[in-house]
């Protein structure tokens, strides 16, 4: 009876998906559990006292105390997240009450929630793991602006005025109005028509909300793969708390959402929804547990310890750099400094002093610079390689990109932001165009990024280390030439490298040999299954050792070790400025007061290697000895050619510069082949021909034109 009346008849199977009352039932015995979790655990309650925002929960405690709230926290978290957070809210009331005496105010209270458990890839999310609680790791690459999020809409019927409190699903999930009024018409008014609700904004309840595109770290990516990343949502605390370029760990919910930019060809599609993650709990990575456990065993302390103190750990460490390149020992010194670093300082005034160590490798081709740059990309704990040609400002700085769906800006972090806390690989430093070299100028000495495009304006950190790699113009490094030519940079860039190595290809034959065998027995063992699993764990050692040597260990100079600088660095200025004045030009590499900076930080990085908090003497000299191999032989390459000649050679120079006038006319020109050729037959060595001409060109005697041809001017 009454079946055909029209009333509405509903069951509780939506809501409480196990059945009808009991399920209400049960949800109420375990949210009187949970309170009483959260009144038992001593680190709760005062956490709840200490900041009554949110709490945060280790996984860890709850499985060990409530192992059932833990499972259903773990396959329900939507269901069962809300009812802890509603325990929480009801609880710290009545403790604020016993400690403080005060009125009980009740509040929200978000839980969030962590663990120690692995992260699992992006690329392994798929369809079984939707509602379910996941944890990953990646960098944040955007984020976007703070919307307001309704957690309940009020909604009033056009008819009959009826207000109706209607709850939003959380996430990017949105409210469920219902089609009719539930208002009973009186006799003679008009009943309510279909759809009568208008939402009432200013009475609906809200929170807010972000959203944060996570990408895969780089080491994650499959070769020959893009990136993939995944859209994350965040609300009320963690609103704002992360910046593009930050390696984040969190845990969420997998959930998914209906796209609204779908094309016309999807829409049809009806159960297709696009996946992201509402974050329910974050872990930051700092630059030092950016990659792999940040915490050592006491076994692993141990063991560095003890490594740190023995008398060779310096050349140990610098025999594990790089073992598979022969030679090169300064070179291997430098990365090793560069690997470990100095120590950052903060000034009372807010100036920060960089503690990372930039190096340039610049020189012939085949001498292993490329190979030096893959194993600290390898090596460090963070770590990003990038080519010169390939890379433009946006891309190594920060990028301002247009979202699809809200149309508004957001700032997408290039490869030196990525890189926070790590090193930047540049191999082709001289192929990059002058304008984007120019870009990370600031990145290196300043260690910032700052953004001024489409009304976004901003600083990025980006607190890396350089490592850059490069040839001379015309592709070998020419001894005939002066540095000035052979060093085709800026002042300006060349002066923020700590160190600066011209590495040269030497033909000599019992280097040649060596190398030789060195290499053929790199190639005829690669085969042998002994050696290679040694390696990864060598690999993973130091990795570690890095590690822990940049997180503990800060040093600073020591009062002696500060004196002798400062003398040296005086003697280093004297000597230059007496060099310029003897060839009557100025050196091509400067030596300003960032370098007596990068010869400080190189002592800091020395005594990091041995754990050793105070930078002494012998640190300070050995920083001064790699100084004065790359650097200032670099600098010191500068003096012309013909300065330190032999009389006898001086003698033979003047002779072809006589014969080279005689030869030609004033304003004619000639190939510079057919000079040369000329001379020959008149006895005259090539080789000095062409310094002849060289010295001449320095002099502006004789100029180059198209195809080498020589015009003499004067």
């Amino acid at each position: 009876m009454g079946w055909d009346e029209g009333a509405v008849f509903y069951s509780e199977q939506a809501q409480f998906p196990h059945g009808g009352g009991d399920a209400g039932d049960n949800r109420h015995s375990i949210l009187v559990k949970m309170k009483e979790l959260i009144r038992s655990n001593v680190s709760f309650r005062e956490s709840l006292l200490h900041n009554s925002k949110y709490l945060l929960v280790n996984f860890e405690v709850l499985e060990d105390q409530w192992a059932e709230i833990a499972k259903l926290l773990r396959t329900a978290p939507s269901d069962y997240l809300p009812l802890f957070e509603t325990a929480a809210a009801e609880v710290l009331p009545s403790l604020k009450s016993k400690v403080d005496g005060e009125e009980p105010v009740s509040g929200e209270v978000q839980i969030l929630l962590s663990s120690k458990e692995e992260t699992v890839s992006i690329r392994s999310l798929g369809a079984n793991s939707i509602s379910k609680l996941v944890k990953i790791s990646g960098i944040t690459i955007a984020a976007s602006r703070t919307k307001a999020k309704a957690t309940y809409v009020t909604l009033m019927c056009k008819n009959c005025k009826n207000v109706k409190m209607v709850p939003c699903r959380p996430g990017l999930g949105g409210a469920i109005v219902p089609r009719s009024c539930d208002h009973v018409p009186q006799a003679g008014e008009e009943p309510c028509p279909l759809d009568p609700w208008i939402v009432v904004p200013d009475r609906s309840k809200y929170v807010d909300q972000q959203t944060l595109k996570l990408q895969e770290n780089p080491e994650d990516v499959p070769t020959g793969e893009l990136p993939r990343n995944i859209l994350l949502s965040v609300d009320r605390h963690l609103v704002q708390t992360i910046v593009p370029g930050t390696r984040l760990t969190i845990m969420g919910i997998y959930s998914i959402f209906q796209a609204s930019n779908s094309s016309a060809a999807q829409r049809g599609a009806v159960a297709v929804r696009q996946p992201y993650i509402r974050v329910v709990g974050i872990e930051e990575a700092n630059e030092t547990n950016s990659r792999g456990p940040s915490s050592f065993t006491a076994e692993e302390v141990e063991d560095f310890k003890k490594f740190a103190s023995e008398v060779d750990s310096y050349k140990e460490i610098c025999a594990k750099i790089a073992p598979s390149i022969y030679g090169h020992d300064d070179v291997k010194k430098a990365v090793a400094c560069l690997l470990f670093g100095g120590s950052r300082k903060m000034l009372p005034d807010g100036v920060r002093l960089r503690g990372d160590i930039n190096v340039l490798l610049l020189g012939d081709p085949s001498t292993a610079k490329s190979q030096f740059l893959k194993f600290v990309e390898k090596t460090a704990p963070v770590a990003v390689y990038t080519s010169g040609k390939g890379s433009s400002a946006a891309g190594l700085t920060a990028s301002v990109i247009r979202d699809n769906n809200s149309r508004e800006f957001y700032l997408e972090g290039g490869a030196m932001v990525l890189a926070d806390g790590g090193v930047v690989c540049i191999d082709e430093f001289d192929k990059m165009r002058a304008e984007d070299r120019v870009a990370i100028h600031e990145a290196m000495e300043q260690q910032t990024i700052s953004i001024a495009k489409a009304g976004i304006t901003t600083v990025l950190n980006s607190r890396t280390a350089v490592l850059a790699a490069a040839n001379p113009p015309s592709g070998r490094y020419d001894d005939l030439k002066s540095a000035q030519d052979n060093i085709d940079l800026q002042t300006t860039i060349l002066s923020r490298f700590d160190l600066i190595f011209i590495v040269k290809d030497v033909r000599m034959y019992s280097q040649d040999k060596l190398i030789a065998s060195h290499i053929i027995k790199l190639h005829t063992s690669n085969h042998v299954e002994a050696p290679q699993s040694n390696t990864p764990k060598d690999d993973n050692w130091l990795k570690r050792y890095i590690h822990y040597c940049r997180t503990e260990c800060h040093p600073r100079l020591s009062d002696s070790a500060a004196t002798m600088l400062q003398n040296n660095y005086v003697k280093i200025r004297q000597d230059m400025r007496q060099q310029a004045h003897d060839s009557g030009e100025s050196a091509v590499i400067p030596i300003t007061v960032r370098q007596l900076e990068a010869i400080i930080r190189l002592s800091e990085a020395l005594a990091k290697m041995r754990l050793s908090h105070v930078a002494t003497e012998g640190h300070v000299l050995e920083a001064i000895r790699l100084f004065n191999v790359s650097t200032m032989d670099a600098a010191r390459s500068g003096i012309n050619q013909h300065m330190n000649m032999t009389a006898e050679m001086q003698n033979e120079i003047k002779q072809a510069e006589t014969q080279i006038k005689r030869r030609m006319g004033i304003g004619s020109h000639i190939s510079e082949r057919r000079l040369i050729d000329d001379l020959g037959r008149m006895g005259l060595n090539e080789s000095v021909v062409r310094r002849a001409l060289l010295i001449m060109h320095q002099r502006d005697e004789v100029e180059y034109k198209r195809e080498r041809r020589v015009i003499l001017r004067k």
